[in-house]
């Protein structure tokens, strides 16, 4: 069925005349991101193939030898068969979230310009449960909840800078400054949107590193978002990969 959604999840480039179809393939996330799993030439039978090809053989449909296949490859970490598999996500998310993102030079990525189209008035707005104090040393942060007092003025003070950002921006577009200026007073809180094309190998490279503890809270709801759609997509590959650790092959 499809996924109902509200005006703030609607993607940016509607104005532009390209429609998302929301469906099982489009995960929201956060106040008004999206992972959309816009295609996919991805299955377990492909990963048994290509590793297959080198003694002339091929199947037709997956049995327990392939699937045995695919766990020795995760296993002895021949990672190479995985990569015949290819995902097209679009992705809604925050501008910090998606320099995180890009930090992965392992897919192809092209990202919504604000040189070329105004920015729309959407930025994030940390729900109660992630607003959190940072106690520790650069390599060994911890993260501990913040009060309920506390956390509502932060929340107000957050919105009353993104306002502010806002006004800031629209006045200079209506005195005439180019849009690759005037984009420079938005804060980092602002959504963007690309589209990342990647591999099945190196998504779990992506996946094995930005779902751990460790990762930025915002950047792993989103990577679990897309671990869920990989799992869809390749049931006995994901199954190997969780099974071995999440130790990309």
């Amino acid at each position: 069925m499809p996924v109902v959604i509200d005006r703030g999840r609607v993607p940016i480039n509607q104005e532009r005349g390209t429609d998302l179809v929301f469906d099982e393939k489009f995960s929201a996330v956060h106040d008004h991101g999206f992972v959309h799993l816009d295609d996919c030439m991805a299955d377990d039978l492909s990963v048994v193939n290509s590793a297959r090809v080198s003694f002339g053989k091929a199947s037709d449909e997956l049995n327990d030898a392939d699937i045995g296949l695919i766990r020795f490859l995760m296993r002895e970490r021949h990672g190479t068969p995985f990569e015949h598999n290819t995902f097209r996500f679009h992705v809604r998310c925050p501008i910090f979230v998606a320099r995180e993102w890009f930090r992965h030079r392992i897919g192809s990525f092209n990202e919504f310009s604000g040189r070329y189209a105004e920015m729309p008035d959407m930025a994030y707005q940390p729900a109660a449960e992630d607003l959190r104090t940072q106690v520790g040393k650069p390599g060994s942060y911890t993260f501990e909840p913040i009060s309920e007092t506390i956390g509502s003025e932060v929340s107000m003070i957050i919105d009353s800078a993104y306002r502010a950002s806002w006004d800031a921006y629209e006045k200079l577009l209506s005195l005439g400054l180019a849009k690759e200026l005037s984009r420079s007073v938005l804060p980092l809180g602002s959504y963007t949107e690309f589209y990342w094309t990647v591999n099945a190998r190196s998504l779990m490279n992506f996946l094995s590193l930005r779902t751990a503890d460790t990762a930025l809270r915002e950047i792993r709801d989103y990577a679990v978002e897309v671990e869920r759609h990989f799992s869809k997509q390749m049931p006995h590959t994901y199954k190997a990969w969780i099974d071995f650790e999440k130790v990309c092959p």
